[in-house]
């Protein structure tokens, strides 16, 4: 801070004996007696440029180094006499103010600064004062601004930069232990509050951003969200919870496609066995979305066509088939136009499901559990051929159905399909060949195919 330097003793005098109009004094006044300051962080309220000099000036720097040497009385009565005699003198006033602040009374004090500020609102020591005084009072918010203030007013006040570091730094984190515990209590308004004036006083902290956008994810505004938890990641591109962040907003959007290379991000940060699993189930996600009506209903269906088992297939071991092509073209007739044509096709081509004798698909013809044996059979066999491991437990098959006698032909599909845990028999025992396949028991059979083919199921 600004101190004045001690007044030589007999200028001193003589300025007190001129001031206070005194052509001889009968008793030399008592002066302060040298030492250390008592008050050194107090800014000494010097008179600005701007304002006339008034003749009692010198009682007024002697009146603060009684105030610096705890001489308290003393400085408030030289303080008065100056602004008795030139009520316009502010920085006397602003004097009075350090004097009530030096005797603990904030309140007094804040009025005396208040005066000053009222004639000049740019005068840095009444400024820095009333931060003092506010401070101790438990203003922090204001003390901070009277501070800044300060030191935009008079830049060499270099101390009180230390001063404001702290207190915005102590503000913050009182601003984000409050989001924090408003948050976890469920009270989303007041947090995403507390966010934003944490991330007014800290602008470039990127953690700020990234709650915010938890807060905002949790209260679903997604748009401000995704802008907030983005601003994070580019503050802070090394930090794996920004771009977790970002991939959670766009899951809750339903954009699972930029969620998984969101969550990839994040993994090529910091590598993630759950994240990784994250990833694959949104990759389906994003896969199933861009799926056809008609794929996308076959869980809650109560039936299934062949077009619909012909796309389960086609979809969920796809690398199977890819290695299974017969080498000539299938001949169909109905499936050109059908919205499954290309995993007919491939189903077709690696002999899963094949051709009616008139070179008919049958497309909207209704899967039977005899149907889904057959196929699950075929695949089996495709999955053995790579694998002769695999089919050893169930290569012969023989099970035991009330309703299916060893004799039937379709047997031997459905003993395999049984054996291997692709298929369930009813609870009596039946396998109840003519009953239509439900969707969910389809989508059962083909995921437990691709478990079996290698692929981690879907």
């Amino acid at each position: 801070m600004i101190r004045l330097g001690r007044l030589p003793w007999s200028l001193a005098l003589c300025a007190v004996i001129l001031a206070t109009g005194c052509a001889v004094a009968k008793k030399p006044p008592v002066l302060p007696a040298a030492g250390a300051p008592k008050f050194p962080d107090f800014v000494f309220p010097v008179a600005p440029p701007r304002l006339p000099l008034s003749p009692a000036a010198p009682v007024h720097e002697l009146a603060w180094q009684f105030l610096q040497a705890g001489d308290l009385r003393t400085a408030e009565r030289d303080f008065s006499a100056v602004l008795k005699q030139t009520p316009g003198f502010y920085p006397a006033e602003a004097g009075l103010g350090y004097v009530a602040l030096a005797r603990n009374d904030q309140k007094a004090a804040v009025s005396h600064f208040d005066r000053v500020l009222s004639a000049d609102p740019a005068y840095a020591p009444a400024l820095a004062g009333r931060g003092e005084a506010l401070l101790s009072l438990g203003d922090r918010e204001h003390a901070l601004a009277n501070f800044e203030a300060a030191v935009a007013a008079d830049a060499q006040l270099s101390t009180l930069r230390s001063r404001i570091e702290v207190l915005r730094f102590r503000g913050l984190q009182d601003n984000v232990d409050a989001a924090r515990k408003a948050a976890d209590g469920g009270r989303l308004p007041e947090a995403r509050q507390l966010y934003g004036q944490a991330i007014a006083a800290s602008p470039d902290s990127p953690f700020l951003y990234r709650e915010l956008a938890v807060v905002e994810r949790r209260e679903g505004t997604l748009v401000a969200a995704l802008e907030h938890a983005q601003k994070a990641a580019e503050l802070n591109p090394t930090e794996p919870r920004n771009f977790v962040t970002i991939a959670e907003i766009y899951e809750a959007t339903g954009e699972y496609g930029k969620a998984a290379e969101a969550y990839g991000s994040a993994v090529a940060l910091e590598p993630s066995a759950a994240l990784e699993a994250r990833i694959d189930g949104l990759r389906e996600k994003a896969a199933f979305a861009t799926m056809p009506a008609e794929y996308q209903g076959i869980e809650q269906s109560p039936t299934v066509t062949r077009a619909q088992l012909a796309a389960l297939i086609g979809v969920r071991l796809d690398d199977v088939l890819k290695r299974s092509r017969r080498p000539n073209p299938v001949v169909m007739t109905d499936t050109r136009s059908n919205w499954a044509s290309p995993w007919i096709a491939s189903v077709a081509r690696a002999g899963i499901m094949e051709p009616f004798p008139n070179h008919t698909f049958q497309p909207n013809g209704t899967v039977r559990r005899g149907d889904l044996a057959q196929a699950s059979s075929r695949a089996l066999a495709l999955l053995a051929a790579g694998n002769p491991r695999l089919s050893a437990s169930w290569r012969n098959a023989r099970g035991r159905f009330p309703d299916l006698p060893p004799g039937h032909l379709s047997y031997p599909a459905a003993s395999v399909a049984v054996e291997s845990g692709v298929m369930t028999v009813a609870p009596d025992g039946t396998f109840q060949l003519t009953r239509p396949v439900t969707g969910a028991e389809a989508l059962a059979a083909v995921r437990k195919l691709e478990e079996l083919s290698g692929r981690k199921p879907r």
